[in-house]
């Protein structure tokens, strides 16, 4: 068994409230949700309006199958118009 975790540090750009970041932020995990079947959520940044940290991970039996589908997440994010992201930490885990 193979599991990729990933911490994202975001800027979420001309936010005025948390309403609106909370927004824009479930926006992006329910899509993200959907979309690759993944557990993600926001992890920090809880009180801050143009700032968040996500992390999702992603379990499987193949250790490839685990690399592409972070990368494609990674790809889906970066090319997501409402956020920017600063940093990524990504390690996958084999058991």
């Amino acid at each position: 068994m193979f599991v990729a975790v990933a911490h994202l540090d975001i800027m979420i750009g001309d936010m005025n409230s948390l309403k609106e970041k909370r927004k824009v932020l479930r926006s992006v995990l329910d899509r993200l949700r959907n979309r690759f079947n993944i557990s993600a959520a926001e992890v920090g940044y809880h009180d801050k309006w143009q700032r968040t940290n996500i992390g999702f991970a992603i379990v499987s039996n193949d250790k490839a199958h685990v690399n592409s589908s972070a990368d494609k997440v990674i790809d889906f994010l970066y090319s997501t118009p409402e956020i920017n992201i600063i940093d990524i930490k990504l390690e996958i885990i084999g058991f």
